[in-house]
């Protein structure tokens, strides 16, 4: 394989990975301070546990997301350095005021949260977790912008003399509206991700919990965790419905070819139904593909409000184009990618869906969940909606495809740039080679590390009887050495 498709599945494998780990960090960060605020206002012992319980967890992830994500950057500099210079002056700007706006604040107030449990008064403390859910949320919000400028770049202007991309306005590249549609559909989707596995872990323990006869105060412990979680996953699916619709409009309007290979539409059609399963070959010419199951005029409807809207087919597509951007290339991506990726991202979410119903049904009244399909469809669902989200991503960049920025036809169409033209022409194939290697043989030393961790500390469960640590508490008689040295609160 040559540079460019090593380049390629170096930076998939790598950012596929990570991104494994992002949702959940940036989901349960909020979650983890809901509960220790529950604490905090009310003195139940329960959301203490919880807080303890779920905080341990999103301390493993947290740090496998920062050493995972750190290679992202180097390969922009390496393996993609033409890109980097072409759009550097633009997509730098918000990856710096991600490290020193979000991702500083993030980590100093994370430290502090997991170093100040006796340190810190009790409201004080709680601020702390906080600020580093307001700050992830942050990070992720300019992260989105660079990726946004990459779909649809705005505020920016092409320099004819150097040839590369410079920045006019970065409250343009901030209020893009691609990321402004983009940043709701992540968090919800993080939520989402977040809450189901609380609700998964808790339900798990919720069983195991009454069949082991540990007693009302346990499983009560439990419950509280998993009604706050399915609470959490009905709102965020809701906000994911509803900024998916709005991010699907705008890509029919400034990524047409991408929402087309993800409906397998090769020629143009009025009233197009949305396509649950198609089999054949869909390939880039879509010969020989049957649509099983369908719903009629739907896709039309998610474009355009109208389930008689005519939208333009990959084929035609393809001419406009070749007449824009020249002849001899394939600007379709792979249509089979683009048009399960988006599949499979609704339906692993559905999982979700079915154990958020079973765990309001099997709760109400004040009940406790005790069957054993009850503890699969946990099971089921805490893998598949981490997939959710993958495939999400997966479509989102592979939809762009053959682009690495992507034209914007309606505003600046003069700063766009290929794949093929942002790999480095310096590093050869032979060292992307060497380094996916060992990436790809690192990163799996880190999952067996990360899985190990998280299955040791969720089978723990929650602290039997914990104590609350903070200055509030601590009884006059008792020496409180100012010198004594900082303990990790796990």
């Amino acid at each position: 394989m040559d540079a460019l498709t090593l380049a390629r599945w170096q930076f998939g494998v790598t950012t596929v990975y990570h991104f494994v780990f992002v949702p959940l960090t940036i989901g349960l960060s909020p979650l983890v301070a809901v509960m220790q605020t529950a604490w905090v206002r009310t003195g139940d012992v329960r959301w203490l546990k919880l807080t303890k319980f779920f905080g341990k967890l999103l301390l493993i992830n947290f740090a496998i997301g920062v050493a995972t994500g750190i290679v992202q950057e180097f390969q922009f500099g390496l393996n993609w350095s033409e890109y980097s210079r072409f759009v550097g002056d633009v997509f730098g700007a918000p990856l710096a005021m991600e490290a020193l706006a979000a991702f500083f604040v993030e980590s100093t107030f994370l430290g502090l949260w997991i170093f100040g449990w006796d340190r810190l008064p009790r409201r004080v403390h709680l601020a702390t977790i906080w600020a580093v859910a307001l700050a992830t949320n942050l990070s992720a919000f300019f992260i989105l912008a660079a990726n946004s400028w990459m779909q649809h770049p705005v505020g920016a202007e092409l320099d004819p003399e150097t040839g590369r991309a410079q920045m006019t306005s970065i409250l343009a590249v901030l209020t893009n509206p691609t990321v402004l549609a983009a940043f709701p559909h992540t968090i919800s989707a993080s939520l989402l991700t977040a809450a189901t596995f609380v609700a998964a872990i808790c339900s798990l323990w919720l069983v195991r919990s009454h069949r082991r006869g540990d007693g009302v105060a346990t499983t009560g412990v439990y419950r509280s965790g998993l009604r706050l979680g399915v609470g959490v996953m009905i709102g965020a699916a809701v906000v994911v419905g509803a900024s998916g619709h709005w991010q699907g409009q705008l890509m029919f309007e400034q990524q047409p070819m991408k929402m087309a290979s993800a409906e397998g539409l090769c020629a143009t059609e009025s009233g197009v139904p949305f396509s649950l399963l198609a089999v054949g070959d869909l390939s880039n010419d879509c010969e020989d593909v049957t649509h099983l199951l369908q719903i009629p005029g739907m896709t039309s409807f998610l474009a355009d409000n109208s389930f008689s809207a005519e939208l333009q087919g990959v084929d035609e597509l393809q001419a406009e184009y070749e007449a824009r951007y020249g002849a001899g290339i394939d600007y379709r991506p792979d249509l089979a990618v683009t048009y399960w990726s988006f599949r499979l991202m609704i339906g692993m979410a559905a999982f979700a869906g079915l154990l958020a119903v079973a765990a309001l049904w099997l709760t109400r009244g004040g009940r406790v969940p005790t069957a054993r399909w009850f503890r699969w469809s946990a099971i089921a669902a805490l893998p598949t909606i981490f997939l959710a989200s993958s495939f999400g991503w997966i479509f989102t960049e592979m939809g762009r495809q053959p682009w690495v920025v992507a034209p914007n036809p309606t505003g600046i169409d003069d700063i766009w740039l290929l794949v093929e033209r942002g790999v480095s022409t310096q590093v050869p194939a032979s060292a992307i080679l060497t380094s996916m290697v060992l990436f790809t043989l690192l990163y799996g030393v880190l999952a067996v590390f990360w899985y190990r961790l998280m299955h040791r500390y969720a089978v723990e469960g929650v602290e039997a009887d914990p104590v609350d640590p903070s200055p509030d508490a601590r009884r006059a008689d008792v020496d409180d050495d100012a010198d004594r040295p900082l303990s990790f609160a796990y």
